[in-house]
């Protein structure tokens, strides 16, 4: 995607997502099969509810529909939330994944598996878990000094006061395919862990 066109399509679509009160992560678009693909990343500090993303992506495709952003070339817009296996680059990344456990590649330490105690301006409070019986340890880390860091998947971990039919996990998707049918069929699945709301535009 050209800076020009992704300039284009982030002028249209931010304040519509802003007004939805999330953040605008990411916009990438990319070949999918004969048509287009156009991922929209979006997030918010509490989380993204299903609800909306299911209406927020009908207002992008209304959007688009009545711009020439995308040409006249058929595409699929998908409206979605970062999964856990993004990496996580800004402190408001960290922040929203506080309390979980995280990979983390230090520059001068190596890797580092701890929890995400606290984050405040300079980087990171942290819990490395205890292993065969020990006890948790205290550790810090400071942004500069992270090269790179991801979410580890935990499977037997329950999310305190987490609920699943108010709230989208982080794989919280919402997807308009954009033939020209203004949006008339839609369907919601739940899949496992993840939530998507699909729609024809």
């Amino acid at each position: 995607m050209s800076t020009t066109q992704s300039e284009r399509l982030r002028a249209l679509l931010e304040p519509l997502v802003v007004k939805a009160g999330l953040e605008l992560e990411e916009i990438v678009l990319s070949a999918a099969g004969k048509r287009r693909q156009l991922l929209v990343v979006v997030d918010a500090e509490d989380g993204v509810r299903l609800d909306g993303m299911a209406e927020l992506s009908r207002n992008l495709s209304q959007a688009l529909d009545a711009s020439d952003a995308m040409g006249e070339t058929e595409y699929v817009l998908e409206v979605t939330s970062p999964g856990t296996d993004r990496p996580l680059t800004e402190p408001r990344h960290f922040r929203r994944n506080t309390g979980r456990l995280v990979k983390l590649q230090l520059k001068e330490r190596g890797e580092l598996i701890a929890r995400i105690i606290a984050v405040d301006g300079t980087g990171l409070d942290l819990e490395v878990p205890g292993v065969k019986g020990r006890k948790p340890k205290p550790a810090r880390a400071d942004f500069a000094e992270i090269a790179r860091a991801r979410v580890e998947i935990e499977f037997n971990r329950k999310a305190d006061g987490a609920d699943a039919d108010d709230e989208a996990d982080d794989d919280t998707a919402a997807v308009a395919d954009d033939e020209g049918d203004e949006g008339d069929d839609e369907t919601v699945e739940e899949l496992d862990e993840s939530a998507e709301s699909t729609e024809e535009a």
